[in-house]
C-alpha cells in the first residue's frame, strides 16, 4: 500500500506542477493532496504542522489566483468598468472557453470594460495588458508554491 500511495503522491505532484500552467487543473491542491498521500503512508510521516502549513498556503494561493489578474488591471490603469470587465471576463472565460478563457477572459473584459468607457484603443490594451500581467504573476505563485510542496515531498521521502 506504502507503494501505491508514494506511487500516487508523484503522480499527482506531476499533475499539480502541470496544473499551474494548465488552467483547467488545480495546481496547489492537488500538490497539496500528494503530501497527504505521503503521509498516509506507513514509513513517511509529515508533521502536522506542516500539513497546516501547507493547507494554508494552498487556499491563500488559490484565492491570489483569482484576484492578481483584477489587481493586475488596475495597476496598470483600468477604470472600475475595466476592473467589472476584467472580473466578469474571468467568470464568463472560466466557464464557456476552458481551459484558454482563464487567460483571455480578463484581457477581453478589460479591454472591453474600458473601451465602453470611452478611453482609447491604446489605453484600453494597456489595462488588458495590465491583467495579463496579474494572470501571469498567479502562474508564478502556484508554481513556486507546487514546487516546493514537491520539494518537502521529495525531502520526506528521502
Amino acid at each position: 500500500m506504502d507503494y501505491f500511495l508514494i506511487g500516487l503522491g508523484i503522480l499527482l505532484l506531476i499533475m499539480g506542477i502541470l496544473g499551474c500552467i494548465l488552467p483547467a487543473l488545480p495546481g496547489p491542491p492537488l500538490s497539496y493532496v500528494a503530501l497527504l498521500a505521503l503521509h498516509f503512508t506507513s514509513g513517511y510521516q509529515l508533521s502536522t504542522r506542516i500539513l497546516v502549513i501547507w493547507a494554508v498556503v494552498v487556499v491563500v494561493v488559490t484565492l491570489i489566483d483569482y484576484v492578481v489578474p483584477v489587481w493586475g488591471a488596475k495597476k496598470f490603469g483600468a477604470s472600475r468598468r475595466g476592473v467589472w470587465g476584467s472580473v466578469i471576463g474571468l467568470v464568463i472565460g472560466l466557464f464557456i472557453f476552458p481551459p484558454f478563457g482563464i487567460i483571455i477572459g480578463p484581457f477581453a473584459g478589460a479591454v472591453i470594460g474600458e473601451l465602453t468607457s470611452g478611453k482609447k484603443s491604446g489605453d484600453a490594451m494597456f489595462a488588458g495588458f495590465g491583467s495579463f500581467i496579474g494572470f501571469m504573476s498567479g502562474v508564478m505563485l502556484k508554481l513556486i508554491a507546487s514546487g516546493w510542496m514537491t520539494w518537502t515531498f521529495f525531502k520526506a521521502l528521502l
